[in-house]
């Protein structure tokens, strides 16, 4: 009929062990997503500095994350699409990185600059050169990226985009292949391949029709300022030349009038001299 009733001390010890499975449980939770977050996004990926426009040229560069926590990355090995072959390739320079140009002959030759273009890159391969010395020479240290910029040219100019293959090597000869073609509307591929967006490029007659209205204005302003202009000076020029006359006029009757007065005073004095 009467149940026992625990006493404080006998209730802390479970109250205790629901707060610690609560605090793994969360803690595990909160991990794994740190884990999820940091996979998905730790991806060889490439950017342009700058614009990619469609049929010119650009600088891009490829990102590397390290993305162990007991190996560096000593490698990266980048292809070239041959669909869409790159007539000019040119590394830059990394410290404390080797690196190697393999070129291929194209099927169908492409234009650059006017000149025929039979071969073009095919593959640009980064190796941590150990013999450089410096903090660079063993690779992409763990939690740290290295950038790898490349000038291209000429860019695909009906095409949205053209897709790189990568493969990421590290100092435990772990190599991770980044060559999923991410395809519409599906999910993100779980090793995608490296992806360049191109813009369009800008339309040639749209800056210069600006322009010509432009001129025209001006041209139109101009000549109305001009005909303005000499059309004030007639009227003033009509206007000073019609008084001038009307001057000279009045002058001439002035002198008449007192060329007669004279005239007549000269009469007379000889008459009276005479009588």
């Amino acid at each position: 009929m009467f149940q026992a009733v625990k006493t404080p001390a006998q209730v802390a010890p479970t109250a205790r062990r629901g707060v610690k499975r609560a605090a793994v449980v969360g803690g595990l939770a909160g991990s794994a997503v740190l884990v999820l977050a940091g996979t998905a996004s730790a991806h060889v990926t490439v950017h342009p500095e700058g614009d990619a426009v469609k049929g010119g040229s650009a600088v891009v560069d490829f990102k590397v994350p390290n993305e162990r926590d007991n190996a560096t990355t000593t490698k990266l090995e980048v292809d070239f699409p041959t669909d869409t072959p790159l007539a000019s390739v040119m590394p830059e320079p990394v410290p404390g990185w080797k690196i190697d140009i393999t070129k291929s002959k194209l099927s169908k030759p492409v234009e650059l600059y006017g000149s025929k273009v039979t071969e073009a890159v095919s593959k640009v391969t980064w190796t941590a050169d150990k013999s450089s010395g410096g903090s660079a020479a063993g690779g992409i240290p763990v939690g740290e990226f290295q950038l790898f910029p490349v000038s291209v040219a000429t860019l695909p100019k009906n095409a949205d985009q053209v897709t790189f293959k990568a493969l990421q090597t590290y100092s435990n000869n772990e190599v991770v292949r980044w060559i999923e073609v991410q395809k519409p509307g599906a999910p993100e591929p779980e090793n995608p391949a490296p992806t360049l967006k191109l813009t369009a490029a800008p339309a040639a007659d749209s800056g210069s029709g600006s322009s010509a209205k432009g001129s025209s204005g001006s041209s139109s302003a101009s000549n109305a300022s001009d005909s303005s202009g000499k059309s004030g000076t007639a009227q003033a020029s009509s206007s000073a030349s019609d008084g001038s006359d009307t001057l000279a006029r009045v002058l001439g009757i002035v002198g008449i009038v007192i060329g007669a007065a004279g005239v007549a005073c000269g009469v007379l004095i000889g008459r009276r001299r005479s009588a």
